[in-house]
């Protein structure tokens, strides 16, 4: 039997909504409701829906860096406290690697590449040759080894993201988890990122999950899909059977607005 490497169960997050002049009481904004996810071992689950719908929100509780209002997450068997010391969230540090959206704004200019990559092992205090790790990782994603001498500026967007995908798998994570990782970058090179993240999920047996509005993103690499609207999953299952058979109205709607050129 497959494991199941994330649970969420009961998963909610709300936030305090600024007082309005004449109002005494707070109100209160829901960013996620009663959310229930399991993702197993090997798989690859991509999170749909509009903006605001709930994906990052709920991606951030996953990992540990936000604190629900209501429900848990496990990840690997282990209880994520968000509200522990960083010293305690070291384990599902080791078992997370993380891309972010922006490839400028996720890369510190002022480290050189090998710090950029070399970070986490640094942080979680990973034994052996650091060095000769980041080398082979940077060649892994289609850079030269050289190029650790140098600084983000340097670079395309394209082969920032391969950086900061780098630094998402140079401590050998079960689990890689992308925010809209190739929404900032042209047809061209987000096709070509697309096919290195399916390549390094083979290679390293990672377990994926991957946000994106990109409905043809998520079909091209996801074996599963979970539909967000409004804080709340609305749909999920095979990522083939979702797609072609949507049971959710909200479903219908999204595959409906993709647009589609003349023939």
């Amino acid at each position: 039997m497959t494991e199941t490497l994330m649970r969420a169960r009961g998963l909610s997050r709300a936030y305090p909504t600024p007082r309005t002049r004449g109002v005494g009481r707070s109100e209160q904004t829901v960013g996620l409701a009663d959310v229930d996810l399991s993702v197993l071992a090997g798989s690859a689950v991509g999170i749909i829906g509009e903006s605001g719908s709930g994906k990052s929100t709920l991606v951030r509780l996953l990992l540990g860096l936000d604190v629900p209002s209501a429900g848990t997450v496990e990840v690997d068997g282990r209880a994520v406290d968000a509200r522990g010391s960083a010293r305690s969230l070291h384990w599902l540090r080791r078992a997370t690697g993380m891309i972010f959206q922006d490839p400028y704004a996720s890369l510190d200019p002022r480290m050189s590449v090998e710090r950029i990559v070399g970070e986490p092992l640094w942080a979680l205090g990973i034994e052996g040759d650091r060095r000769a790790r980041v080398r082979e990782v940077l060649e892994q994603v289609g850079l030269d080894a050289g190029m650790a001498t140098r600084f983000p500026h340097e670079f395309s967007g394209g082969q920032r993201q391969r950086i900061a995908l780098a630094r998402a798998i140079v401590h050998r994570p079960r689990i890689l988890v992308g925010d809209e990782p190739l929404s900032a970058l042209d047809v061209t090179v987000r096709a070509q990122i697309l096919r290195l993240i399916a390549r390094l999920r083979l290679e390293e047996d990672l377990t994926l999950v991957l946000v994106s509005h990109d409905i043809g993103v998520v079909q091209n690499v996801c074996d599963q899909v979970v539909v967000m609207k409004d804080g709340r999953i609305v749909e999920q299952g095979p990522t083939e059977k979702v797609l072609l058979q949507p049971q959710a109205a909200y479903t219908r709607q999204l595959l409906a607005s993709i647009p589609t050129l003349p023939g």
